[in-house]
C-alpha cells in the first residue's frame, strides 16, 4: 500500500513546475502562437533567479540574516525579467518576421538549456566547489517557508499547508487564468485572436499586442516554474540538465487539458504523482521493474495524445489557428 500522506505531499511538489508551464502554455496557444519553447524558457527563468540570489547572498557576511523580502523579490524579478525577454524573442521572431513558430521554439528550447549550463557552470567556477552545484540554502528556506498552523492539523495539514507560497501562486495564476479567459472581455477577445485572426483583426482587435502579451505573460508564468523548480523543490541546488523533461510534460499537458488551466491543476497532480511513484512502489531489488515504472508518465502522454486526436468535439480542439502566422493582406 501507498502511504499517500507522503505520496500527496511529493506528487504537488514535483507538479507545481508542470503547473506553472501548462499555465503559461495555455495562454500563449489562445493567441494562436505555439510555443515549444517553454522548456527552454523554465531554464532561463530558474538560472537567472539563481543568478540574482547568488549576487544578494554573496553580498552578505551572513547568508542567514538575510532580508527575507529581498531574498523572495530579487530572484522573482530576475526570473519574471529573463522569462520575459524570451517571450519578446519569440514575437519578434514569429509575429514581425513571420519565422516558422515550431523550429523557433525548438530553437529557443535549445537557447534555453545552453544559456542555463553557460551561466550555471559559470557561478560553479566562481564558488570553487569541489561538486558541480551551487547551493542558495539560505534563499531556498525562505521560498520553502509554510504556513505555521500546517504542523498542527496532522494529515490534513501536510497535504494541504505544507508547501512554499509559490505553489499556491501557481494554484491562483491556473484559477484566474481560466476566469479571465472564460469571463471577461479580455479572454473573448484573445479566444479569437487564436480562432479566427482576420475576423478579430476586422473587429478592431490589435493581433500584434495581443499576441505579444499573451506570449510574454505565458513565458513569464512558465519561468516561474523553474525558479520553483530550483528555490522549492531541489532545496535551492543549481545542477546543469537538472531539469530533465519537466518542459515537455508541462507542453503535453496542454493537449490533456483541453487548453484549459482549472484542469492542469489536478492533471498536473497527476502527471506530478506518475513521475515520482516508482518511489513509493515496493519492487525489491528488482530494479528492471522500477524502471517500468519511471516510463509511466511517458506512457499516459502517447495514450493522451492518441485519445485527443480521436475527439471530434469542437470544444475540445486547438484554437483554430494555432501555429499559422497572421498575414493581414490574406484577408
Amino acid at each position: 500500500m501507498i502511504d499517500l500522506v507522503a505520496f500527496i505531499p511529493r506528487a504537488v511538489a514535483q507538479s507545481i513546475p508542470l503547473l506553472f508551464g501548462s499555465t503559461g502554455e495555455i495562454i500563449t496557444e489562445k493567441s494562436g502562437n505555439l510555443n515549444l519553447g517553454i522548456p527552454g524558457v523554465m531554464y532561463v527563468g530558474g538560472i537567472c533567479g539563481v543568478i540574482g540570489s547568488f549576487l544578494y547572498e554573496s553580498s552578505l557576511a551572513d547568508p542567514s540574516q538575510m532580508n527575507k523580502f529581498l531574498a523572495v523579490l530579487i530572484p522573482v524579478a530576475c526570473c519574471l525579467i529573463g522569462s520575459l525577454l524570451m517571450g519578446l524573442l519569440y514575437c519578434f521572431l514569429t509575429v514581425n518576421l513571420r519565422a516558422n513558430q515550431n523550429v523557433t521554439g525548438l530553437a529557443m528550447t535549445t537557447f534555453g538549456v545552453g544559456f542555463g549550463n553557460f551561466f550555471g557552470g559559470s557561478l560553479i567556477k566562481l564558488t570553487g566547489a569541489n561538486i558541480p552545484t551551487i547551493s542558495l540554502g539560505a534563499t531556498s528556506k525562505v521560498f520553502r517557508t509554510t504556513l505555521p498552523f500546517a504542523g498542527s492539523m496532522g494529515a490534513f495539514g501536510k497535504i494541504f499547508f505544507s508547501y512554499g507560497f509559490l505553489a499556491y501562486v501557481a494554484i491562483a495564476i491556473a484559477l484566474a487564468s481560466s476566469y479571465v479567459l472564460n469571463r471577461t472581455r479580455v479572454g473573448l477577445q484573445l479566444r479569437a485572436v487564436g480562432e479566427d485572426p482576420a475576423t478579430a483583426d476586422a473587429a478592431g482587435i490589435n493581433i500584434t499586442r495581443y499576441k505579444y502579451v499573451a506570449t510574454c505573460l505565458g513565458c513569464m508564468i512558465a519561468g516561474l516554474g523553474g525558479l520553483y523548480y530550483v528555490m522549492d523543490y531541489a532545496n535551492g541546488i543549481w545542477s546543469n540538465d537538472a531539469f530533465g523533461d519537466r518542459g515537455w510534460l508541462a507542453i503535453a499537458l496542454v493537449i490533456f487539458t483541453i487548453w484549459r488551466p482549472s484542469v492542469a491543476i489536478p492533471a498536473s497532480i497527476l502527471f506530478g504523482g506518475l513521475y515520482i511513484l516508482y518511489l513509493f512502489i515496493p519492487t525489491g531489488e528488482n530494479l528492471a521493474i522500477k524502471e517500468l515504472y519511471k516510463m509511466l508518465p511517458y506512457v499516459v502522454t502517447i495514450i493522451v495524445l492518441v485519445f485527443s486526436s480521436l475527439r471530434n468535439k469542437r470544444e475540445n480542439q486547438p484554437p483554430e489557428s494555432l501555429g499559422l502566422p497572421y498575414f493581414r493582406e490574406d484577408r
